[in-house]
């Protein structure tokens, strides 16, 4: 055998790399898929850090109404799309399959829902913005159903990109448990 610093071993031209085991391509996929996923979590954390942020200081009043705006109602549930990230982040340590299901159903529920209900509550305020030019509710100078379409925007990507990994993870994991079941 080879050292790293020594010479190859002998009868070998190093061509016979095709017979070594291999690591199967479930496991690859698993690690790829978790890593988006943690990727796309830690995301979500940012925004709903900000999200928070924004609730806290309006309902303290840390700053004046002219600078950040009461919140939407659609904000107050999807504090709860927390819930979903953490089952999902639990999911990962030993491939449990339960946690991932929870986690997914929860995200419909908990994330999907108030941003689809805060895409309709917006609409009027948005409409207003685009025939009269007129913001009633701003965040920093800012109209905030602007920039809170924006952050429905990136929050309904960041969550189907979630679940579409969590499907493929899942599946992944299905793979990887029917092999052990056969052998």
């Amino acid at each position: 055998m080879a050292s790293r610093a020594g010479p190859r071993a002998a009868g070998t031209d190093g061509s016979d790399y095709r017979h070594r085991e291999r690591v199967a391509s479930h496991y690859q996929m698993s690690v790829t898929f978790k890593t988006e996923i943690k990727r796309l979590i830690y995301i979500h954390i940012g925004l709903w850090l900000l999200l928070a942020a924004q609730i806290c200081v309006g309902h303290l009043k840390l700053l004046s109404y002219d600078q950040v705006a009461m919140p939407y109602q659609w904000e107050y549930p999807y504090l709860l799309s927390i819930v979903p990230s953490g089952f999902g982040l639990l999911s990962f340590p030993r491939n449990n399959i339960s946690y991932l299901v929870l986690s997914m159903i929860s995200t419909g529920l908990f994330s999907i829902a108030p941003l689809i209900y805060g895409t309709m509550e917006m609409f009027p305020a948005a409409q207003q913005l685009y025939l009269h030019g007129k913001a009633y509710r701003v965040i920093f100078g800012i109209s905030a159903v602007a920039i809170m379409y924006l952050v429905l925007v990136v929050a309904v990507q960041v969550h189907a990109w979630q679940l579409y990994y969590s499907k493929k993870l899942l599946d992944s994991w299905f793979t990887s448990t029917q092999e052990k079941k056969r052998k």
